[in-house]
């Protein structure tokens, strides 16, 4: 079996670490493949996935995880799954491909997941929360998280800013600045921030650049250096971590399952975690900033320290 990754390093080292060490327990079945850091051109990571997937085929590859870039990649699955191979995606989904399941967060229950954590902390609207998500539909997952997390605060009835998240070289600087003009613009006034990606401690550097360093709540997403150094700090109070370590290691063994005792047997194993018939839900972890440094300790006792 083989393991696709967007990257190597990062947010999908704890990935790493758990489909390697899931393997070895097998018995040495498969290995990890990705690119030595982040992508930053979705498109040739698509590209280079495909290769990766007509490579694998080739070399005799039974079973396939994959982390995908997007939707358009159903018709290289697919063709994977008409040559007989087992295919699970991680993740990020590909539902429109006939991949055996699908395991990870789910997206749009984590976003009303952690729109609750802020809410919580929020005085009684109007006020306006600004969210750092995303909203073109060519990234079905992040455009589901933003949704999730705004349907929460237009139904406790705050108006919502959504900024695009975006990876590029000069996303940092524009997405501050963006950010930054709507705190100090926006009628009703910023109430709080939720960023829903691992770039969410750019929340933080906006509310730092319009002079907001103690009375803006604050939220974040996953469990970047930067997000943990602002959470130390005080100035990120809570952040929702996916569990890619054991997103990781859970996949190698459902590909064996599947080829051992059948998709129907495994999909039973799963049941608890399943909230359909093809998605396996991984959950969030909530880490308050006062928990911060006893989080990382439990990350770094399973070897996935960040």
């Amino acid at each position: 079996m083989v393991v696709l990754l967007k990257s190597l390093s990062t947010f999908f080292a704890p990935v790493t670490t758990g489909a390697n060490r899931a393997m070895l327990e097998l018995g040495g079945i498969g290995n990890v493949l990705g690119v030595s850091g982040d992508t930053q051109n979705p498109e040739e990571g698509e590209a280079l996935q495909v290769q990766q997937i007509d490579q694998v085929i080739a070399d005799g590859a039974e079973g396939i995880g994959i982390a995908p870039f997007s939707d358009s990649q159903a018709t290289a699955l697919d063709a994977a799954i008409e040559k007989g191979v087992d295919v699970v995606t991680l993740d990020t989904d590909v539902a429109t491909s006939k991949r055996a399941l699908y395991v990870g967060t789910l997206n749009n229950a984590a976003g009303a997941t952690a729109a609750k954590t802020l809410l919580a902390m929020l005085g009684p609207p109007p006020g306006t929360v600004i969210l750092h998500g995303f909203v073109d539909e060519g990234w079905v997952d992040g455009m589901e998280r933003t949704q999730g997390a705004a349907e929460v605060f237009k139904a406790a009835g705050y108006e919502v800013q959504v900024r695009q998240a975006d990876w590029e070289e000069t996303g940092e600087a524009e997405d501050v600045e963006w950010m930054k003009t709507q705190i100090e613009t926006a009628d009703p006034p910023v109430a709080g921030m939720l960023g829903l990606f691992n770039i969410s401690y750019r929340c933080a550097m906006a509310a730092e650049a319009a002079g907001k360093t103690a009375d803006l709540p604050i939220v974040a997403f996953d469990f970047d250096p930067k997000t943990v150094d602002y959470m130390r700090q005080g100035r990120i109070r809570a952040t929702h971590t996916q569990r890619q370590y054991y997103e990781g290691y859970l996949v190698p063994y459902i590909l064996y399952g599947i080829k051992a005792i059948g998709l129907e047997a495994t999909k039973q194993i799963l049941a608890p975690r399943m909230v359909d018939d093809s998605r396996v839900n991984l959950g969030l972890d909530v880490v308050p900033a006062d928990k911060v440094d006893a989080y990382n300790d439990f990350l770094v006792s399973i070897g996935v320290s960040q």
